[in-house]
C-alpha cells in the first residue's frame, strides 16, 4: 500500500498550452492517504480518466509530480509503481480458464504454486467466482467478466494502490449495488488504497469513505458523502450532488436587502454584508430543495410562489415551482398537505448558503 500525493500537478493534451481552457488537468495538490477508500466523481470529461492515468503511469503528467510513500515516480512505468487498474470494460484473456485469469498476475511474478493457489481461491470465494474457476472465460456474463477483471487486480499482495476506471458500467443494473459492496468489504478486509472513478453520486457514496469532486480539471471538494451533501464548497458539487441538485438563486444588494430580481429575500444579517461588500456580480444563494418548507398558507418569511408540477414519488412528492419568474424544486415528505395553484415557500435561513464566484462564503451562522 502506498500514500500518493499529487504536487502542483497539471496536464494538457497541447504541446503549448496558453490557457485554462488547454488543460484536462489544472494545477492540484492533492493527497490519498494510504488504505483509504476514495471516489474520485464528476462529469465527462473534467479529468477524471486523465488524472486516473497519470496516476497508474499510463501518463506522464506535463508539469508538477506524482510520488508514492514520498518517492517521484514521474517516469516509472506502471509494472514499476505495483498498480493495478480496473478498466471499464473488462479485461481478461478469453482462452483461459476463470482460475488462469486470476492465477496470472501471480505466474508473472514467480509467485510458488502453494500460495497462488490460496490467493486465487481466496479471491475467487470474495467475489463469489468459487463455481465458475474451470469455466473459459469467453463463455462467461459481462458482469462475470468483470468480476474477474477486478478478481486479478485484488490478487496480488504487493499492489500500492488499487484503481477502479468506472468498473461498473457493463453491470447489470440490479448486480451493480451488490458489487459496490462487496469491494466495500474487500477494502474492509486488506485495507488496500482504493481510488475508484464513477459520473455517479450513488455510486461514490456507497463505496468511497472520502469523495474527491471533480469539475473542470481540478477536485473542487473533497470530503465525506456527509460533507458534500450538507456544505458544498462550490456550486457544482450543489447542482451535482443530491436528486436534484440545490436551488441557486443570482442575487445582489440593493437598499440594505438581498435582492433576488425585484423580490427581497429574507436572510441572516451576515449573508446581507457579505452581499454588500463583494467586489465580484457573481453572488448566488444556494439552497437543497429538502429544505425549502411550502405550505398552502402565508407566514413570516415565506414567499409567494407559482405551483408548476407535483410528482409523487412514493416516499415524498418532487414540487416544481417558480418564484421571480425562475424555477426551483422543492422535496415535499409523503403525506404533505394538498396544493392549489399558488402556495408560498419559506426558505429557512439556517439553510442558505453564500457563494460568490462560485465558492462557498463561510458566514459564520450557527
Amino acid at each position: 500500500m502506498a500514500e500518493i500525493t499529487l504536487k502542483g500537478l497539471a496536464h494538457s493534451y497541447s504541446k503549448t498550452p496558453a490557457s485554462h481552457g488547454d488543460y484536462a488537468i489544472r494545477q492540484m495538490d492533492h493527497v490519498w492517504h494510504q488504505g483509504g477508500a476514495y471516489a474520485l466523481l464528476g462529469p465527462s470529461g473534467c479529468g477524471k480518466s486523465t488524472l486516473l492515468n497519470i496516476i497508474s503511469g499510463l501518463l506522464e503528467p506535463s508539469e508538477g509530480d506524482v510520488l508514492f510513500d514520498g518517492q517521484r515516480v514521474n517516469e516509472l512505468p506502471p509494472e514499476e509503481r505495483n498498480i493495478a487498474q480496473v478498466f471499464q470494460f473488462p479485461v481478461i484473456y478469453d482462452t483461459m480458464t476463470v482460475y488462469d485469469n486470476l492465477a496470472f498476475p501471480l505466474r508473472n511474478m514467480n509467485t510458488p504454486e502453494y500460495r497462488l493457489d490460496t490467493k486465487v481461491r481466496e479471491v475467487a470465494d470474495i467475489l463469489e467466482l468459487t463455481p465458475l474457476l474451470s469455466r473459459k472465460a469467453k463463455n462467461l456474463t459481462a458482469d462475470e467478466k468483470q468480476k474477474v477483471s477486478m478478481g486479478r487486480g485484488l490478487v496480488r499482495d504487493d499492489v500500492s494502490a488499487i484503481l477502479f476506471d468506472e468498473p461498473l458500467t457493463v453491470i447489470d443494473p440490479q448486480l451493480k449495488w451488490k458489487l459496490r459492496r462487496k469491494l466495500k468489504e474487500i477494502h474492509e478486509r486488506f485495507n488496500i488504497t482504493m481510488i475508484y472513478v464513477t459520473h455517479d453520486q450513488l455510486e461514490a457514496s456507497t463505496f468511497a469513505d472520502k469523495i474527491a469532486v471533480m469539475y473542470d480539471g481540478q477536485v473542487v471538494q473533497f470530503g465525506t458523502p456527509r460533507e458534500l451533501f450538507e456544505k458544498p464548497a462550490h456550486t457544482f458539487v450543489g447542482y451535482f450532488i443530491g436528486s436534484p441538485g440545490m436551488n441557486f438563486m443570482e442575487v445582489s444588494h440593493q437598499a440594505g436587502s438581498v435582492m433576488f430580481g425585484d423580490q427581497p429575500l429574507p436572510v441572516e444579517s451576515a449573508i446581507t454584508r457579505h452581499v454588500a461588500s463583494a467586489s465580484s456580480s457573481n453572488i448566488k444563494l444556494g439552497i437543497r430543495p429538502e429544505f425549502i418548507v411550502v405550505s398552502d398558507t402565508p407566514s413570516r418569511n415565506a414567499l409567494p410562489i407559482q405551483i408548476v408540477t407535483l410528482q409523487d414519488l412514493g416516499t415524498y412528492s418532487l414540487l416544481s415551482f417558480t418564484l421571480a419568474g425562475q424555477l426551483f424544486k422543492a422535496r415535499l415528505p409523503e403525506g404533505h398537505a394538498p396544493l392549489g395553484s399558488n402556495a408560498f415557500a419559506e426558505f429557512p435561513i439556517q439553510h442558505i448558503s453564500l457563494y460568490i464566484d462560485e465558492y462557498l462564503v463561510e458566514t459564520g451562522y450557527e
